[in-house]
């Protein structure tokens, strides 16, 4: 059994992380999807090994992360994207799409600041929320067992 939280558009919101430390410090993946990504990197520096970061739109001139990732964990296959670039806020088709043609069954994107779970066709779909310090804030946490996996959204407001 593997244990991932999952945080999303953080905007420069540090202090939130000294909040979620136990949670970081537990879990045996932590997924930073943009926005910024530089505060991707400051996780990694705490938690390193474990820390994957994504760039989001505001990441402009200095992307600390990658554009897109799959990743297996365990029997799970996962794609993880910012979502701009796939048009989050018009809708998960493209998400969708772009996740059943790496094999995917969970796909995790940021980008709407909104916080959803869904299921499409074999393919869960998961938006954690955000962490700005301008919003309501929410992580996801999931846990993987062979090839099953549970998601949970977490509020932290």
């Amino acid at each position: 059994m593997k244990t991932i939280t999952v945080v999303s558009d953080s905007h420069g919101n540090r202090a939130i992380f000294e909040r979620l430390a136990t949670q970081f410090s537990e879990s045996d993946y932590i997924f930073h999807l943009g926005d910024t990504s530089a505060d991707g990197k400051i996780l990694e520096g705490r938690y390193p090994g474990k820390t994957y970061i994504l760039n989001g739109n505001c990441d402009g001139t200095f992307p600390q992360g990658e554009d897109e990732m799959t990743l297996q964990i365990e029997g799970v296959t996962i794609f993880m994207c910012h979502g701009h670039k796939y048009g989050a806020k018009s809708g998960l088709t493209k998400i969708y799409a772009r996740a059943k043609e790496v094999g995917a069954t969970l796909a995790l994107y940021g980008h709407t600041h909104k916080a959803l779970e869904t299921e499409l066709d074999g393919v869960t779909i998961l938006n954690p929320g955000t962490l700005s310090r301008y919003s309501y804030n929410s992580y996801a946490y999931v846990i993987v067992s062979g090839d099953k996996f549970t998601c949970k959204i977490v509020d932290v407001t």
